[in-house]
């Protein structure tokens, strides 16, 4: 590792921590309806929003009514959004006329599985994309249906996480907000006040917005190049402030229409944990102790740290059998050395490892390296990241309230302990509470590891070529052994953890895969949901109790290492044996001299 690539993650690590508080501070605000710098320009627009929708604003909302409107507006969401990809040839702002006879040769089928994974992949913040964005869709409906969705999904995220927050802080309540006001804040005075900033900033920098048809350009040698248009400096906003991840281009944020300078790069990976780490803040001051906030964000932190500086490790220490047939692998003035394969050039291997760490940390699928190529060590960090259930930092919403799953489970096995009721917050976790954490555990787990199972070793055709070394069709499956595995597992790892970053060594635009992480997503998406909103109903309903000299502190160092172990523990014992035939196993494999 170098002196520079250390200083930039510091940067960024320190950046984020000072940016927690101003930002959980205006959430908190904005979620406890509160006025702030924004409402004169903005409390019109909500006020209109509640009277189109019929919403009234005082009304609260029982857990099962909140959940019940959270079903409801994703279910909505995902049919609007189906129907306008399989309607698109008969719609406007369709320069490329896809979905017609007229479609360009190299364009993709919106087909209805295809149709059926992609917006599950919206509706559920997870952008998993199997298709190449500039050859598949039209302007329509990457304005109309994903950024769109980008708005929503990340809403509706970070109103679960406050009605979550609610149950902690009021006591003996039976309601706890209400979806639609808490949705329609976070998309006003949060995601739009932002992204429009985020787009004019990107915009500046050279990040494309026009509604132009594609450019065909001769190249040097006489061939015609097609480059793509689009607008894509607003959908690449809301892409990292609302953790979403799908790119325009296929290439992600790696496409220099995306993101073309080393600052745009670096704003972005701002833009990324803003609003998770800003959470955690709110936390703390709706509850009525920014300690905990800070606890919480202490353990995000040095899970993320530790994460970045493995990845960053394996990058730069590159493939030793490389350095033994006399390449020079160290880095220098005039090479980078290390693991050059996949990454981003423009940006060298410590922001690449940084902004894998940060998309597969956070849920969100941006990528500006290809993580197929990364060293097993250096791959499985990303993966183990995405499997820990996304909580370190998160998705806007989502990793809050799946770190607030473990800190649920670390204060039982804290009470186990020590043989005492477990509290936290003044609430004690029972029965009900537990038995919520782990069935949201237990199926994000048990779709991810079930689904990769019946992909790897399953002898029925999925519309591919069949791989002899694995016994079974695994759907244009580039590599055999234990690096096709961990492509696979990474598949559905990313659609349950609804991150939508992949391997990229698997074409998954199957019907069996198409179909099979469409499921991934809906379990890792509201089998989280459902029952962190019962337990945030039944804590509501509980009385505060008052702090004893036996009531474990969950503001302090050993909570903070309790929480982090919780996270790491349960991660380990669930996908470690399938871990140790994919990424470990292969790492030894390359330290015997077996892959190149």
């Amino acid at each position: 590792m170098t002196g520079n690539g250390l200083f930039q993650i510091l940067i960024y690590l320190v950046m984020i921590v000072a940016l927690a508080k101003p930002m959980g501070v205006f959430m908190g605000r904005v979620f406890a309806g509160e006025r702030t710098f924004l409402h004169p320009l903005l409390r019109p627009l909500e006020r209109l929003c509640y009277a189109l929708a019929g919403v009234r604003e005082e009304a609260e909302q029982r857990w099962t009514q909140y959940a019940g409107s959270v079903l409801s507006f994703s279910f909505f969401s995902f049919l609007f959004v189906y129907a306008l990809q399989r309607l698109q040839g008969m719609l406007p702002l369709n320069p490329a006329a896809f979905s017609t006879h007229r479609a360009p040769a190299n364009a993709t089928a919106m087909t209805p599985d295809l149709a059926f994974n992609t917006a599950v992949s919206f509706v559920t913040n997870t952008n998993w994309q199997s298709y190449v964005g500039e050859t598949t869709l039209s302007y329509l409906v990457q304005m109309a249906a994903l950024t769109v969705q980008n708005f929503a999904s990340a809403a509706a995220g970070v109103a679960i996480a406050i009605a979550l927050i609610r149950g902690f802080a009021r006591q003996q309540a039976s309601s706890i907000g209400n979806f639609w006001v808490d949705l329609t804040r976070a998309v006003v005075y949060i995601f739009l006040p932002l992204s429009l900033a985020g787009a004019l900033f990107l915009c500046s920098q050279g990040v494309i917005q026009n509604l132009a048809p594609y450019t065909q350009a001769t190249t040097l040698e006489g061939k015609t190049q097609v480059i793509a248009q689009g607008p894509v400096a607003s959908q690449e906003a809301i892409k990292m402030i609302g953790t979403n991840g799908g790119g325009f281009f296929n290439a992600n944020s790696a496409h220099p229409f995306e993101n073309p300078t080393p600052l745009t790069n670096f704003v972005q990976m701002l833009m990324i944990f803003l609003i998770p780490a800003g959470l955690t803040y709110t936390f703390g001051r709706m509850v009525g102790d920014t300690r905990q906030g800070w606890a919480l964000l202490a353990a995000m932190s040095v899970l993320f740290l530790c994460g970045v500086l493995i990845v960053y490790a394996a990058e730069q220490s590159g493939n030793p059998n490389l350095s033994k047939i006399g390449v020079l692998s160290a880095a220098s003035d005039t090479q980078p050395g290390g693991n050059m394969e996949g990454k981003e050039v423009r940006f060298g291997i410590a922001a690449t490892a940084l902004f894998a760490t940060i998309t597969t940390a956070a849920s969100c699928g941006a990528v500006i390296g290809m993580h197929d190529s990364f060293t097993p060590i250096g791959g499985m960090v990303p993966l183990f990241n995405m499997q820990s259930g996304e909580v370190i930092f998160g998705g806007t919403g989502a990793g809050l309230y799946g770190m607030l799953l473990f800190a649920i489970l670390a204060v039982f096995i804290a009470g186990l302990m020590v043989g005492r009721t477990p509290e936290y917050l003044g609430k004690k976790i029972e029965a009900k509470e537990v038995k919520m954490a782990m069935l949201a555990l237990i199926a994000t787990s048990s779709v991810i590891l079930l689904f990769t199972g019946a992909s790897s070793v399953i002898s029925f055709a999925k519309d591919s070529h069949w791989n002899g070394s694995y016994g079974a069709a695994t759907g244009n499956l580039n590599n055999g052994g234990p690096h096709g595995f961990a492509e696979i597992l990474y598949a559905y790892s990313s659609g349950a953890g609804n991150n939508g970053s992949a391997f990229a060594g698997i074409s998954a635009n199957t019907p069996w895969y198409n179909l099979t992480i469409g499921l991934s997503m809906l379990v890792g998406r509201f089998l989280i949901i459902i029952p962190m909103l019962a337990a945030a109903g039944s804590l509501a309903a509980k009385k505060k109790l008052a702090v004893t000299t036996g009531t474990l502190p969950t503001h302090g160092p050993l909570f903070v290492t309790l929480l982090i172990g919780t996270v790491i523990i349960v991660g380990a014992l669930t996908f470690f044996p399938a871990l140790s035939l994919s990424p470990i196993v292969e790492h030894f494999l390359m330290l015997e001299g077996r892959l190149f």
